[in-house]
């Protein structure tokens, strides 16, 4: 039996990468998961979860519509009669120098990976208060932490959701909610693939463990902070990076 047997777990940005891979982790330890992502995207992923004998279903969300993401979680409680788990993972990115940058392109990144953030964490709380019992787990980033030339938008959302994790945590610990986040380094997915293959070294050469991380790194660190044995845990960044920052 799994850490989170009997525990439904919400998944944002469930479709690819770290998403994906923290959506694999949670129902290998026994949580059915509600893999959300917008259009048809998360389909595979619960597939993976099914062929690997889990329970998972996908829920087309866009987590920047506000009513979709009240619909998604009403009706994950109208089937499964409790969410335990949240995890804030979906996230978008604009880069570019503050100077050059479009509004546009700071309003998408803090609607997504902030503002969607608040919008599903007030759609969870209510059942959560009502089981007196729940996890919230936001994917922040080491650059919330260090700052990143050209990427001002992604990290002044990811420094945003630090302090919504503090601040949420102090206002539902006595509901017997924790609240926590996953500060994530330079992690080989789709996206840094796109790096050419000399820059890919250059970066590992900076990280102490000289390499860089997995989504499953980081998805392990979801899973620890979501079970039992994280229950005085709360407030608190996890650093999942290989000693890039301290």
């Amino acid at each position: 039996m799994g850490t989170l047997e009997g525990r439904v777990a919400l998944v944002t940005g469930a479709s690819r990468g770290i998403g994906r891979a923290i959506a694999r982790a949670l129902a290998g330890q026994g949580a059915t998961v509600v893999a959300a992502a917008r259009g048809e995207h998360a389909a595979e992923t619960v597939s993976e979860i099914a062929a690997a004998g889990g329970r998972a279903e996908a829920v087309a969300m866009d987590v920047t519509d506000g009513a979709a993401v009240e619909a998604a979680v009403a009706g994950t409680v109208a089937r499964y009669g409790r969410l335990d788990i949240l995890v804030n993972n979906a996230g978008i990115t604009r880069d570019q120098l503050v100077l050059r940058m479009k509004r546009d392109d700071w309003d998408a990144v803090i609607a997504t990976n902030l503002s969607a953030a608040y919008t599903c964490v007030q759609a969870v709380l209510k059942p959560m208060i009502k089981q007196r019992a729940g996890r919230i787990i936001n994917i922040t980033s080491v650059v919330g932490q260090s700052g990143n030339a050209g990427q001002v938008n992604y990290a002044a959302s990811k420094a945003g959701l630090i302090g919504l994790t503090k601040s949420l945590a102090l206002e539902v610990a006595s509901r017997n909610i924790t609240v926590n986040a996953v500060a994530p380094g330079l992690i080989d997915t789709e996206m840094t693939r796109a790096i050419s293959a000399g820059a890919h070294e250059d970066w590992a050469a900076r990280i102490p463990l000289k390499r860089l991380g997995t989504p499953d790194d980081v998805a392990s660190a979801v899973v620890f902070l979501a079970s039992d044995e994280a229950a005085y845990i709360t407030g608190h960044v996890l650093a999942v990076n290989g000693g890039m920052y301290m």
